[in-house]
């Protein structure tokens, strides 16, 4: 396999969209591109089980082709990095399930092998997503209700940068902030190797009672494009890996 590149969306959120276009379908565009969007809603004991907006967290994640998860608060920094990690080894088995299909036929998977094939398919899967480069997009709800919960997730993605520094592959990390100060959608970290930044740009939030998700998704899509005019990654044969329609 080629050494490639991983590109994922990750939004944190707590709350229904109400604002610009529909997020599910911003997700099923961006999984069009080779995309994965994963979603991580952010609850904590005083928030009320909305059903609307756990449906758009899911809606969202399975347009996008990616994980969604909800967690309490407290539980942010562990499963932000769980999700980033699971959505890599998702998207690198669905490349490899669709290279045994073409080796195999229709129909076989790598669930479908034996357990010692399938054992060292999984040593693949584990040693590409080492050494393939991520590019991770975070969108963060900065919404009214999020305003107690950022310092948490402040800490989450310093933790997720930390934790995947010791990766062999490149790491690439950009935020935006939905709404933003002034607009609905605010680039505030462009592409990076590391978050360091991080503690300054989440000291200077505002929070708001709008939440475009769909233009944030939109406009994390159109960010990918300008960190592959940046660096080039694409001029020399590496694939994006795109976990492709289910």
């Amino acid at each position: 396999m080629k050494k490639g590149t991983l590109k994922q969306i990750l939004l944190i959120t707590d709350g229904c969209s109400n604002e610009g276009e529909d997020p599910i379908a911003m997700a099923a565009l961006a999984r069009e591109q080779g995309i994965t969007v994963n979603v991580i809603g952010v609850l904590d004991q005083y928030d009320s089980e909305d059903g609307h907006g756990l449906q758009e967290v899911e809606g969202i994640a399975q347009a996008g082709g990616g994980i969604s998860q909800i967690v309490q608060t407290k539980q942010l920094a562990q499963t932000v990095q769980m999700v980033t990690k699971q959505a890599m080894t998702q998207t690198i088995k669905g490349v490899i399930n669709r290279q045994l299909q073409d080796i195999l036929g229709d129909g076989e998977s790598v669930e479908d092998l034996p357990p010692e094939k399938r054992g060292k398919v999984m040593e693949v899967v584990d040693e590409v997503g080492e050494t393939a480069d991520l590019h991770v997009c975070i969108l963060v709800d900065t919404s009214a209700s999020m305003k107690n919960k950022l310092p948490t997730v402040r800490d989450a993605l310093k933790d997720l940068s930390l934790s995947l520094s010791a990766r062999m592959g490149e790491n690439q990390f950009c935020l935006y902030l939905f709404p933003g100060k002034k607009k609905s959608v605010q680039k505030v970290i462009s592409w990076t190797p590391q978050l360091d930044s991080i503690e300054r740009t989440f000291d200077k939030i505002s929070s708001h009672g709008i939440t475009p998700t769909g233009p944030a998704i939109k406009e994390a899509v159109r960010g990918f494009d300008s960190v592959s005019r940046k660096r080039g990654f694409y001029d020399d044969g590496d694939e994006a890996y795109d976990d492709g329609p289910r």
